[in-house]
């Protein structure tokens, strides 16, 4: 009895990865871990300074402000506007991701002073001019990928596991994607994009985690390149803040005017 008893308590202290009896098992544990973790932030708002490169290198630099609302049960919902410069001042995006279903996304246009929706289909398009697409912008949620473990691998000199994830919802403008996570904060390091024709697309770099309220991982710098056009996008973050108090109404198409 105590030689069992002392063989469970070994077992218990081994990684969870370990009993994973498949590669895809093993991928979605980490997955699950990772978002288990993220879990709890309840609201933020952040500022964003957007740095876009075209082929030469020639920079144009926007200012946002975003706000997001954690939910139970379905995807997270979020609130980007822009301040400057002043051709897109005013612009607001406004996302709600759904877990089973396309994600519900607008874009106000102060110029038209009218709410436009996105297409499911136009998800894979360019956001505001950047690297990164609409579908980027939308919380990562659990429930929309598969996943598979691949190996270990060292990232700037951080161990990370390395998973596949095949998104399972419609209209993807992926293949899959190829993440690095980090094995301490279970925060993805890297992710390589591959488009429909499973050629590698973007890669996105995370660098300058910061950890908020004793728990929850940000990172504050964001690099995604664009291999097949040359072109670059960085994301600067600053000024996290949690526990604003915000509710879904906080959250509804009319809050893109409010949010001006």
């Amino acid at each position: 009895m105590k030689k069992q008893l002392l063989i469970i308590m070994l077992l218990a202290l081994l990684p969870f990865e370990l009993f994973a009896a498949t590669a895809e098992e093993r991928g979605f544990e980490i997955a699950q871990e990772a978002d288990r973790r993220d879990s709890g932030w309840k609201d933020s708002i952040a500022n964003i300074i957007m740095t876009l490169r075209n082929k030469q290198g020639a920079e144009s630099v926007r200012e946002n402000r975003s706000r997001a609302l954690e939910m139970i049960g379905d995807g997270d919902k979020s609130i980007i506007v822009f301040d400057s410069p002043a051709d897109v001042k005013g612009t607001a995006f406004l996302s709600h991701t759904h877990v089973k279903k396309s994600d519900d996304q607008w874009l106000f246009l102060p110029a038209l002073k009218r709410i436009k929706r996105i297409s499911s289909s136009n998800k894979s398009g360019p956001f505001m001019g950047s690297e990164f697409s609409y579908e980027d912008i939308s919380s990562q949620e659990l429930e929309k990928y598969r996943y598979k473990y691949l190996n270990d691998e060292i990232v700037e000199g951080r161990d990370a596991f390395v998973i596949e994830r095949f998104p399972e919802y419609e209209k993807s403008g992926y293949s899959k994607q190829v993440v690095w996570v980090d094995k301490e904060m279970y925060q993805p390091l890297k992710i390589m994009f591959y488009d429909r024709k499973d050629t590698l697309l973007k890669t996105l770099m995370y660098h300058d985690y910061e950890l908020y309220e004793g728990k929850f991982w940000r990172s504050l710098r964001m690099e995604m390149e664009n291999h097949q056009t040359g072109k670059s996008t960085t994301l600067a973050w600053q000024g996290y803040k949690f526990g604003n108090g915000f509710d879904e109404r906080d959250f509804d198409k009319n809050a893109l005017k409010r949010m001006r």
